[in-house]
């Protein structure tokens, strides 16, 4: 490379979507190359997920990226997407294929604590399958930034993290959440759910908006915050139990999290001026009865779709004017 140029990079599993999108958007804005990398990690899916039925969409993520850099092309005031890197699994893990169990044999990086809070309690696997194939991928690609999306806030972590645990030379970039109308993240598991879950799929967000609400009114207790969203999805619940089974849509809460934003460790009180990252997953649960020719998404409704979420308490503006030890405007 030149002298001043630098190189964005943008690591990713396919299935791309506007939130993708967003982030490699950004990296064209902020760096001269630009590299995307498509591939489907196994050491981050546990024994009995969903590594098998992960959408998989190569030539339609290509088509997207095409358009992406023709969009760029003869724009001299940003930078270039370089290149799109799609290796395979002999690639990034050469010596032998590792395996998905907790004691499974293989060379990781583990990152202790964070990688066992939260997410990490739900799929014991994921973060250490995470952070190894990131750091095989920084190896390779030599980035000066690397950016992820606020919905996995706990990865932007754990990628820190190792970045600042291993003295690498690259800085972590966070956009924000890429959202439908109805605020629901979007996700590649997204095309799992079919029309009937996805319009119970918000619960997650109302269910957090709700908490940030109460927050906003001046509610700072762990119990009483996360009472709010506890009442918004058990009144769905209730909603979806009471519906014949050829129309219900039924969940299951994984989580939600009151966390202290510096070290994700959980918070009894949020400190207006100090805030927190409010975080929760939701399992949608299978399709039990299908209707005659119904859309019920990648893999028929049979499969049980998790979904995460999070947004950070802080205060908006116009609170924070009239009280200067109070915080910023929280993401949407």
């Amino acid at each position: 490379m030149l002298a001043g140029e630098s190189v964005g990079f943008v690591p990713t599993m396919g299935a791309l979507h506007k939130g993708h999108l967003a982030l490699i958007r950004q990296a064209v804005q902020e760096n001269t190359h630009v590299y995307v990398s498509i591939y489907v990690n196994p050491t981050q899916f546990g024994v009995n997920e969903d590594l098998g039925s992960y959408p998989q969409t190569l030539p339609a993520d290509l088509q997207q990226l095409r358009a992406l850099t023709a969009e760029y092309w003869d724009n001299d005031s940003v930078g270039q997407i370089t290149g799109v890197f799609t290796p395979k699994t002999r690639d990034m893990y050469p010596g032998f294929k590792p395996t998905s169990e907790v004691d499974g044999h293989g060379s990781f990086v583990t990152i202790t604590p964070l990688s066992s809070m939260l997410e990490g309690a739900s799929r014991p696997v994921f973060f250490r399958g995470v952070a190894t194939v990131c750091m095989k991928l920084f190896n390779i690609v030599q980035p000066d930034r690397v950016y992820f999306g606020q919905k996995d806030i706990q990865q932007t972590y754990v990628i820190q993290r190792m970045l600042d645990d291993f003295h690498l030379n690259t800085q972590v970039r966070v956009v924000p959440t890429v959202r439908e109308k109805d605020g629901l993240a979007l996700s590649s598991r997204n095309e799992y759910l079919g029309k009937r879950r996805r319009k119970v799929a918000s619960v997650l967000i109302r269910a957090l908006r709700a908490v940030r609400t109460e927050f906003i009114n001046g509610v700072t207790g762990r119990e009483e915050l996360l009472s709010a969203a506890h009442r918004v999805v058990d009144e769905e619940l209730a909603k979806q139990t009471a519906l014949p089974p050829t129309w219900r849509s039924l969940f299951e809460v994984d989580y939600f999290s009151l966390a202290d934003p510096m070290r994700l460790t959980e918070l009894d009180t949020v400190t207006p001026a100090h805030g927190a990252v409010l975080s929760g997953a939701i399992k949608m649960l299978p399709v039990e009865e299908a209707q005659e020719n119904e859309d019920l998404g990648t893999g028929d409704g049979k499969i049980t779709v998790r979904l995460i979420d999070n947004l950070r308490l802080e205060l908006p503006s116009f609170l924070r004017k009239s009280n200067p030890q109070k915080a910023v405007t929280p993401d949407s």
